[in-house]
């Protein structure tokens, strides 16, 4: 079974954006920012190993 890259992007992107939104005193655009730039990143990983 294959895994997701975008999954595994916006999982870490997630965990990134709490951190730097619990840094920031804003929890809230830390987890939006951070869920898109991961997914971003994933989709980019998925699409230089195809």
């Amino acid at each position: 079974m294959k895994e997701s890259k975008i999954s595994l992007g916006a999982g870490i992107g997630l965990l990134a954006g709490i951190i730097i939104g619990n840094a920031t005193d804003n929890v809230g655009l830390g987890i939006a920012l951070g869920l898109c730039f991961g997914a971003g990143i994933g989709t980019i990983l998925e699409e230089k190993t195809i």
